[in-house]
Order: structure tokens, then C-alpha cells, then sequence
């Protein structure tokens, strides 16, 4: 079968790999749709966390199982990427999302981007008869809605959701299905158009030009967002966000980045404030994901800007790094 590999930060190479032998307890799929994600892109520029090379990417995933003990040959599925080990203490209080042996496809061993893979079989999910470009969608907005769902929303609160790529547009959906009044900055124009036209987010702020502090009193009536989302990854942003919480705040960190967080502990300590981090995804929030699409609450092809085969990737990979092409969602098919 061909894969394609990371072979080192800049580098994509095809080859070819023996098609794998079932194991029990597992499924052969057959690959079909990859979606390209923020994790993929910063592994090929070499700043994701958790990740060694050479690595066959991609987790965001649509297939066809081939061989199975428990699905139907035929049937289409989608995967849960988060291999747990059911053992540690994570696992055992359902927070299978931050096991702390997590071997998520694509980072920590290799992912879809592949003719075939073979994965747990309890970690798939029915299509429910969603199409293939939705199955792939489901794992990144899984992750937004998870990091709501720790935010823990409610009705009419500002929920400030900081970077308009595709997990922070996950999470402006999910905020807004939980009644919250969503705030969305950006630097760059095109994706706050998509917000307000595409998604109907309440607010958006160009942080390029605006005093971003001073359009959250506005909008807030002077009380600052009591939900504040990174979802960019940005140490800068997320240093800089402090700042735009309401006392009695929750600050919930759904991007990545490698270094230290700063903060001023007074002025974090007076808020009487909340950090949470935010990882990967629970099957309850793929179910709701799911559950979502299913009732049209959420539009997946909103998503897609990009599409490629597979045989194309390695080519034109480099390029859904540059903002100038305005990709959201890239998806990948393979015949």
C-alpha cells in the first residue's frame, strides 16, 4: 500500500508499506477521506509538541472497513484517534482524552495517511449516515466542543473563543449551540468574514486594528468575558489573553504551544479565575458532534475551503501554511 510519511520538519515522502495483518481486537480499514489539521501543519514545520519523526500524519478520519470481527465489511465508519490504555487513573475516572499512556494516531504512532490502517474496533463510530467529508470533520469539532463543554457555558455569557482556525471555529459552533453570545478575534479579515457570514458568531474584533480591549467593555458592557477559549497555540495570545477575563472567569486552553506560560498572579488571583487545559476529545463529544450534524446544527461544509488527492498532498502541502490562500479545512480523498 502507498503512505505518505514525515519524514523530518519540511520534508513529505511517499513509499509503500505491506497492507497490515488484523490483530484481534482491531479493524482493517480502508482510508478514504483525511482531513489536514493544525497538528499535521506544525508537525511539518516542526513545532508540535508530543511528536518524533519520521511519523505518517493524519487523524482526522473517514474509511471503509475491510476486515473486521465487529463491523460489517462495507460499512463506513469513523475514528476516535485516541489509542488509551483503559489502566491509569485518567482511564479509570473516563478521561480516556488525557490517558497518560495516550497514543493519539498521527503524533504519537503512525495515522491515516495511508491506503489502510488498522485500529481498535472500540474506538470507531458508525456513520450514522453522514457522508464522508462529514465523518472527517467530526474528531476537530470534537475538539472544540470539548473545550466547551469544560468551559462549561451557559446561556448569555460572553465566551471570547481567541483564533478562527478550525478548532477555534469548532468552538465558536459549540459555544453558540450552548446559548453562549460568542466573541471572535482575529488578525485576519477573510476568516472573520467566514465567522459572522458562515457561522453567524454575535461579535468579531479585527485585533489588527482595534484596541481589542476596549471593543470587549464595549461589547460586554464594561464586565469582560466570563469564557475565555485559546484555540490558537500562540504562547503570545495566550500571555496576552489574561487579560481580557472577567472577574470570576474561566480560561480554558485548547491550543498548544511549546513554552512557558506568563501571567501576573495579583491580577489572576483577584479574578478568583479558572486555567483549564483542554485535550482531544471524549466518545460523548463525538456523539454530540454527531448528534449536531445529524439535527443541522452545525453545517460541516461550511469547512472545506480545500480539497486534494492523495497523490497530490506531498506537493501542495507547504502551501496550506501560507493565511494568503485562505484555507479553513483541507480535505484529502483517496480513491
Amino acid at each position: 500500500m502507498k503512505v505518505l510519511v514525515c519524514t523530518e520538519p519540511g520534508k513529505l515522502s511517499y513509499t509503500t508499506k505491506e497492507i497490515p495483518q488484523l490483530q484481534a481486537g482491531n479493524t482493517l480499514l480502508k482510508i478514504k477521506r483525511i482531513g489536514i489539521c493544525g497538528t499535521d501543519l506544525h508537525a511539518f514545520d516542526g513545532t508540535q509538541p508530543y511528536f518524533t519523526y519520521p511519523r505518517i500524519l493524519g487523524h482526522e478520519l473517514a474509511a471503509e472497513v475491510v476486515n473486521s470481527y465487529d463491523f460489517k465489511n462495507g460499512d463506513t465508519v469513523t475514528v476516535i484517534p485516541y489509542i488509551n490504555c483503559g489502566k491509569c487513573l485518567a482511564c479509570r475516572s473516563g478521561k480516556t482524552n488525557c490517558c497518560s499512556a495516550i497514543q493519539v494516531l498521527g503524533v504519537h504512532t503512525d495515522g491515516g495517511m495511508a491506503e489502510y490502517i488498522q485500529v481498535p474496533t472500540h474506538l470507531l463510530l458508525h456513520s450514522q449516515g453522514l457522508s464522508l467529508d462529514e465523518l472527517a470533520l467530526i474528531e476537530p469539532l470534537a475538539i472544540g466542543a470539548h473545550g466547551i463543554r469544560r468551559a462549561d457555558v451557559k446561556k448569555d455569557e460572553y465566551v471570547l473563543v481567541i483564533g478562527a482556525g478550525p478548532i477555534g471555529l469548532g468552538a465558536m459552533e459549540f459555544a453558540r449551540i450552548g446559548g453562549g453570545k460568542v466573541i471572535a478575534p482575529d488578525i485576519n479579515p477573510r476568516r472573520l468574514a467566514f465567522c459572522k457570514d458562515k457561522l453567524k458568531v454575535d461579535y468579531t474584533i479585527n485585533a489588527l486594528n482595534d484596541d481589542v480591549t476596549a471593543q470587549l467593555q464595549e461589547i460586554t458592557g464594561g464586565d469582560m468575558p466570563s469564557v475565555v477559549i485559546d484555540a490558537t497555540g500562540s504562547q503570545k495570545a495566550i500571555n496576552n489573553a489574561f487579560q481580557y477575563m472577567a472577574h470570576g472567569a474561566r480560561f480554558v486552553l485548547i491550543g498548544l504551544q511549546k513554552g512557558e506560560i506568563a501571567f501576573s498572579h495579583p491580577e489572576f488571583h483577584k479574578r478568583e479565575a479558572t486555567l483549564m487545559s483542554s485535550r482531544n476529545a471524549t466518545r460523548e463529544d463525538f456523539d454530540r458532534v454527531i448528534s449536531a450534524m445529524k439535527n443541522k446544527l452545525v453545517d460541516p461544509g461550511n469547512y472545506i475551503t480545500h480539497r486534494v488527492d492523495f497523490d497530490d498532498v506531498a506537493t501542495q502541502f507547504k502551501s496550506w501554511l501560507d493565511p494568503a490562500n485562505g484555507v479553513i479545512k483541507c480535505m484529502v480523498s483517496i480513491n
